[in-house]
């Protein structure tokens, strides 16, 4: 599955674990957290970015389509292309409702909201 921009080449999901991801604006709105693959289809469900929080309390995830984020080697994180206001309307969830029936709840709602055509089609 390739980026917007075309990106294909293998990274290891240990890599991108931990890094920066930044809004329309260039602001950065959190880090991956986790990256969740579909184990049937072989494909990235979605990666997982702690938005808020301190210390890992409050903090709420949101599943971002794999294919929306764009790598930015000049901020050395991945930009999406979703302004402050889509993010935070976006669905919301707690680390434990992201794997509840299997990532498809959370990967369905993600990919509805911000319409992106989804990978198992």
């Amino acid at each position: 599955m390739t980026t917007q921009t075309g990106h294909t080449q293998a990274i290891a999901a240990s890599r991108v674990i931990g890094t920066s991801v930044y809004n329309t604006e260039g602001k950065s709105i959190g880090s991956i957290q986790d990256v969740m693959l579909d184990k049937t289809s072989n494909g990235i469900m979605f990666a997982v970015i702690g938005f808020g929080g301190f210390l890992g309390i409050g903090e709420k995830y949101h599943a971002i389509p794999w294919a929306s984020l764009d790598y930015d080697e000049d901020k050395g994180g991945y930009v999406v292309p979703f302004s402050k206001e889509q993010l935070k309307a976006a669905p919301a969830y707690s680390i434990n409702e992201l794997t509840d029936a299997d990532g498809e709840t959370a990967r369905d709602a993600s990919y509805d909201y911000y319409k992106v055509t989804p990978y198992w089609h």
